[in-house]
């Protein structure tokens, strides 16, 4: 028996999340930056429209979503700049264990720390919108189906630009255009349950697009590091 047994996929994958999570605790800045710009451009539309509650209640949906996509894009460059820059990502990328398990991990990673506080937070949020029980609860359950796929979009983009110069601007540009279906699910489900109907369709082609992205963007991500890196 080796002296340093090479780990299972699962013990491999686990030591990952578990470096992303201790690294994103000690680099707290990274996880407070999203989530004070979802605050921030939420609380001001209230401000600048008026108290409306109709108004208010009408535009809640999209400003919202909005609001936690473009959070989730302001987070998405740190994904990999870091491992570039230390040589961690060559490792991975050369690790006996499946790199797009491992890159699944770091994605999880970046959605408990940018997407799950902006679940967290929205009903809170909604309130200032007067929005009811129902639309409430629809968009906590929206943000939690969409959330993950604006993580998993957002690595391929995030992969495809690393190191290159102005790639933030780029990342936008990439990634913006398959947000849009989160968008439109996401907002016309709440706004469908708002008035009394039918909710099923949206919320499972959403289910829907978390499951492909889920499948097929650890192993596009894999590849599109690997050209960056090339």
């Amino acid at each position: 028996m080796p002296a340093n047994p090479t780990p299972g996929v699962f013990q491999a994958w686990l030591r990952v999340l578990q470096r992303e999570m201790l690294l994103a605790y000690r680099q707290r800045n990274d996880i407070l930056t999203p989530l004070i710009f979802f605050v921030i451009v939420v609380s001001l539309f209230p401000l600048g429209i008026g108290p409306e509650p109709k108004t208010l209640q009408l535009i809640a949906p999209g400003v919202i979503w909005v609001a936690a996509l473009l959070a989730t894009l302001l987070s998405l460059p740190r994904m990999f700049n870091n491992e570039l820059h230390d040589g961690t990502l060559e490792q991975l990328l050369l690790s006996p264990q499946p790199v797009s398990v491992l890159i699944s991990a770091k994605i999880l990673a970046h959605w408990l720390t940018t997407g799950l506080p902006l679940v967290v937070i929205s009903p809170v949020i909604a309130l200032t919108f007067h929005m009811d029980n129902t639309a409430l609860l629809y968009t906590v359950i929206t943000l939690l189906l969409g959330s993950p796929v604006l993580s998993l979009i957002g690595a391929v983009g995030a992969a495809l630009t690393l190191g290159l110069r102005g790639g933030g601007v780029l990342l936008a540009l990439l990634v913006l255009p398959l947000y849009i279906p989160v968008l439109i699910f996401s907002t016309g489900a709440i706004i469908a349950a708002s008035g009394g109907f039918p909710v099923d369709g949206q919320l499972s082609l959403l289910g829907a697009y978390l499951v492909i992205a889920v499948i097929f963007v650890p192993w596009v991500t894999n590849h599109a590091l690997r050209v960056s890196l090339d």
